[in-house]
């Protein structure tokens, strides 16, 4: 092994989410629940809805409306879709409800599609942007199973934007604003853009000139960013633009997409009406800002080794007594934190020495140490920070303010620079 090799190896060993997930408590699996069906704990809880809160707001913000739909669909629903003939070996098996067959479904497009037809539209209304953080299942193989980044219950922050052909390279380019902002908020470093396209064999649907106008706009999105083509990579319907991102150990995966899709709004018979008074058909822009909450979440306990960004941490503050007598000024740190929407708690002496507590919370962004020098100066606390930084002795409403500030900014730095 090369030394890069087993740098990277350890490295990647060191900060392995699966490992670190269990150790911080975010997450577990169960084998009567099942492989690939990992569970949430309470703190990997407050993470994913810290981003699904954060996700769905930058979307409100981008025109987006939101909406919900089941996790089943008839089989039927499938087979228009071409789901069923082009990406059935990743489809768990139908399920018999009565004289019908229902599936749970692998993606969400489809469902989309009935609820852009179950009303008539006008060209004035588009682009209409339809976003849903929702369910999906895919029957992986048991043997590439692991922690959160390869499961079988997935949880995909997706969206499908109804267009016209003229607005549909605007609109892949708007989601790669959007997906870029995103980034920069997690401290995700996107490696590259991928431009997939079809490869070899009859998995896409035969439709060469819909495959020419769909890569062609998709080109036109990426005007002036770097990218790679690479065949084989496409999903069935058309061409993507996959954002690559690396672990640790310098493996790729794609976290979030951008496709455009000419073939299910012919399948589904969608229409708008055209300011010509006539029927003309929408185009679908398939999006997902950052990706599946399982992956995203899994790539940044790695990048950050358990140590999220104060936005996302599930706990922000811990407030740290040195002896009984400080306790009741912790808690009363603790109860103003929350009231201002900060996830604080107190790391009292029954867990320990100071030490070994300043030990334990060496995850958690912000420390206040309150002995008995800080009680006897009135509302004071000692700040230490995470990165090892020492702000010093300063009241609790100022350290407050401070904490607030930069988790309303999301800004990567945990205190301000003066």
């Amino acid at each position: 092994m090369h030394d890069h090799d087993q740098h990277a190896h350890a490295h990647a060993h060191g900060h392995d989410h699966r490992r670190l997930g269990r150790e911080l408590a975010l997450f577990d699996t169960d084998p009567l629940m099942g492989a690939g069906l990992p569970y949430w704990l309470p703190d990997g809880a407050i993470v994913r809805h810290t981003l699904e809160e954060y996700v769905r707001e930058a979307e409100r913000r981008a025109g987006y409306r939101h909406v919900y739909s089941p996790v089943l669909g008839k089989r039927e629903l499938y087979e228009i879709s071409g789901h069923w003939e082009h990406y059935r070996d990743d489809m768990f098996p139908p399920m018999e409800l009565g004289a019908e067959e229902v599936v749970l479904r692998p993606s969400l497009c489809p469902h989309h599609a009935l609820v852009y037809r179950s009303r008539s539209h006008s060209y004035r209304e588009l682009p209409l942007r339809i976003a849903e953080l929702g369910a999906m299942y895919r029957s992986e193989p048991s043997g590439v199973l692991g922690g959160l980044t390869r499961v079988r219950a997935i949880h995909l922050n997706d969206a499908h934007i109804f267009c016209t052909p003229d607005q549909a390279a605007a609109e892949a380019r708007a989601a790669l604003g959007l997906i870029r902002g995103a980034h920069a908020d997690l401290g995700i470093r996107a490696t590259r853009y991928r431009l997939s396209l079809p490869g070899p064999g009859g998995k896409y649907v035969a439709d060469p000139e819909l495959w020419r106008r769909a890569t062609a706009l998709l080109e036109e999105a990426l005007d002036g960013l770097p990218y790679e083509a690479v065949e084989g990579e496409a999903a069935f319907y058309g061409p993507k633009i996959d954002v690559q991102i690396e672990d640790a150990a310098g493996r790729e995966s794609t976290l979030s997409t951008v496709q455009i899709d000419f073939h299910q709004p012919e399948r589904f018979g969608l229409r708008y009406i055209g300011p010509d008074g006539a029927r003309h058909r929408p185009v679908m822009v398939h999006r997902s800002v950052i990706g599946s909450v399982e992956r995203v979440v899994a790539h940044l306990i790695e990048a950050h080794g358990g140590a999220f960004p104060a936005w996302l941490a599930p706990v922000q503050l811990v407030v740290l007594p040195v002896a009984e007598a400080q306790q009741e000024q912790a808690y009363d740190l603790v109860r103003r934190a929350g009231d201002q929407g900060l996830r604080a708690e107190v790391a009292g002496p029954e867990r320990g020495s100071l030490g070994a507590r300043v030990r334990a919370a060496r995850k958690v962004p912000y420390q206040a140490v309150i002995g008995a020098r800080e009680a006897a100066d009135g509302d004071l606390v000692d700040v230490r920070l995470r990165d090892g930084h020492r702000p010093g002795r300063m009241p609790g409403p100022e350290l407050l303010h401070h904490i607030t500030d930069r988790v309303r900014t999301r800004g990567p730095e945990l205190w301000e620079s003066p």
